[in-house]
């Protein structure tokens, strides 16, 4: 159905479009632009219809499969059979603040069934799929789940909760008589969707659970215009324009998906592009981007450290825009993929409390290292971590709350402690540590729980393990502190090494040899690792970033227990 453009829709689109006009120009934008102020607003109905009408055959969603089969859905398409999902939805009896869980992959129908939730003007709560029964049980309950949308092979972590339970692809047996409802009916569902009114831009549209990697998860409250209007910030940072294919690797669930893969780039008016690989391939990804022509590309350090350990040059025609996410690259990275196709990956920073609200916009020097400067709209500071008030140099990442960034979440969903410990002193607190140069360039610590001292220096977690990965050996690095009767602490490295290191403990102890010198020949003396622990992995929270926590702990208990496991600079290595 198309539908007209609204005054928040041109309020939305006058800021959109004066970010387009200063895409490269940092002072400009940072100067002129200003948060739209709308009262009301709807995402789904208010933007995406209305590009959808005025650009109906416009590629909006195009996915790969791992076959390397293709397909495509335009926004007059998708526009039309959301509609018709959300008739279906409000047929079930999915009502204006009900709250939705959705754990799908990337599928079309995350987009349909995402864009119907919004229309309704429902609560959705993306899920991963490879939470547990339990995990799934906890979010159920702390977010007061009234549906479950999930796929039919995940029914069986969803049977003991009382819940609306739809299932979207192949159905698990017994599922009809169990209570669940199959997706595949809303293709029966009117066709036009009439909303029971307008959109208090206030209200709440997303619930996100936080990684989780110091504690049990938050669930973050976003509005209809925190994240749908806020990610203003995060397309300009990503560099995406209308027409443009963006690729962002995320999976669905996680607050980096709903960045890039949906807000920003439907923002823009550019098309989401999805590789579902079964298993990651560097060189088939490249071929994939070639054929498809990536033109703006998004992934977590993680895969742009696969990428380069293939020839890059297979890729022919290289993004425009190279972007990196969820975690700060280290310099060989950057460095290789510059040298193989001739653009530097550019660093960003956010939260799930967040849009993106610090990074390396395009045009702009980059310094290797850094994750750039504030982004239009955001008032960063930095706040020293033991008197709290604001410094020029190194400190906690904070936001001026005086200045009320649009993209920032309403708070923490049903606690109120939570929200005002974050917001003390009229400042939103991130818990993330940066130093600032004399540019306005951040570069980051570490997270304020992993920074620690040994022998009165302070070491950034971050920094060792960015000196570790460039060696050839080394394909995943922790670092945390053990406990030390002399220094207070001293650092310890837990390796993954490279399967060409060999195994057993004389491949181990010599691994170890090679590593220890590289440190000592490229790091200060206090910053020496001075424990290296061989693991087969790393604790990982679902979304991928490194729970030190669980480190920390396991290394304080070894200690405590008089185990010596590791290789030992002062004691082996000498």
């Amino acid at each position: 159905m198309t539908r007209d453009a609204t005054a928040a829709t041109n309020a939305v689109r006058e800021m959109r479009d004066f970010l387009f006009a200063h895409g490269d120009d940092y002072d400009g934008a940072r100067a002129g632009f200003a948060w739209p102020q709308v009262d009301s607003f709807n995402f789904a109905l208010e933007w995406f219809d209305v590009v959808a009408g005025e650009n109906p055959d416009r590629p909006a969603v195009q996915i790969v499969s791992a076959d390397l089969s293709v397909q495509s859905w335009s926004y007059g398409q998708l526009s039309e059979r959301s509609d018709q999902v959300a008739n279906w939805l409000r047929d079930l009896g999915i009502r204006r603040g009900d709250h939705l869980i959705v754990m799908l992959n990337n599928t079309i129908e995350l987009w349909e069934i995402m864009l119907a939730i919004t229309k309704i003007g429902a609560i959705a709560i993306p899920t991963s799929t490879l939470l547990s029964a339990s995990d799934l049980a906890y979010r159920i309950d702390h977010g007061r789940a009234r549906a479950v949308v999930a796929l039919g092979g995940l029914a069986d972590r969803v049977e003991d909760a009382d819940v609306l339970r739809i299932a979207v692809g192949d159905t698990a047996p017994g599922e009809a008589a169990s209570g669940w409802h199959d997706f595949a009916a809303s293709a029966d569902a009117a066709a036009v969707f009439e909303p029971d009114g307008p959109t208090p831009a206030s209200d709440t549209a997303l619930l996100y659970f936080t990684s989780g990697t110091t504690s049990r998860p938050k669930l973050v409250q976003h509005t209809h215009v925190s994240y749908p209007v806020g990610h203003l910030s995060t397309m300009w940072w990503l560099g995406v324009r209308p027409g443009d294919v963006h690729l962002n690797i995320s999976s669905p669930g996680w607050a980096k998906h709903a960045w890039s893969s949906f807000y920003s780039p439907f923002l823009a008016e550019a098309t989401v592009f999805v590789y579902n690989y079964d298993r990651f391939d560097a060189n088939t990804l490249m071929q994939v981007m070639d054929t498809h022509h990536v033109s703006t590309f998004c992934a977590p350090p993680t895969v742009w450290r696969m990428l380069i350990q293939a020839d890059l040059s297979r890729l022919t025609n290289p993004p425009r825009e190279l972007v990196g996410a969820g975690e700060p690259l280290n310099p060989e990275v950057i460095n290789r993929v510059r040298e193989a196709w001739g653009s530097t990956i550019r660093d960003g920073y956010g939260q799930t409390e967040m849009t993106a609200c610090v990074g390396n916009s395009p045009g702009q020097v980059v310094k290797d290292g850094s994750m750039g400067r504030a982004l239009p709209g955001y008032p960063v500071v930095l706040l020293d971590p033991v008197t709290g008030e604001p410094t020029d140099h190194e400190g906690e990442i904070a936001l001026d709350l005086s200045e009320a960034p649009l993209g920032l979440m309403s708070g923490y969903y049903e606690d109120p402690e939570k929200t005002a410990e974050s917001r003390a002193g009229g400042f939103h607190h991130t818990g993330d540590i940066a130093a600032r140069d004399a540019d306005g360039y951040l570069t980051y610590v570490g997270r304020a729980d992993d920074v620690f001292k040994a022998s009165d220096y302070k070491i950034s977690p971050f920094e060792l393990e960015s000196a570790l990965l460039e060696h050839d050996l080394v394909v995943e690095a922790a670092v945390v502190p053990s406990p030390d009767p002399t220094r207070l602490a001293v650092p310890k490295a837990y390796v993954i090494l490279h399967g060409s290191a060999g195994s057993g403990a004389d491949a181990e102890h010599a691994a170890a040899a090679q590593i220890f010198g590289f440190a000592r020949e490229w790091l200060s003396s206090h910053l020496w690792v001075r424990i290296i622990e061989f693991v087969p992995e790393l604790p990982k929270t679902i979304s991928g970033k490194i729970r030190r926590v669980e480190l920390r702990a396991r290394e304080a208990e070894r200690v405590a227990s008089g185990d010596t496991t590791g290789q030992h600079l002062d004691r082996d290595h000498r």
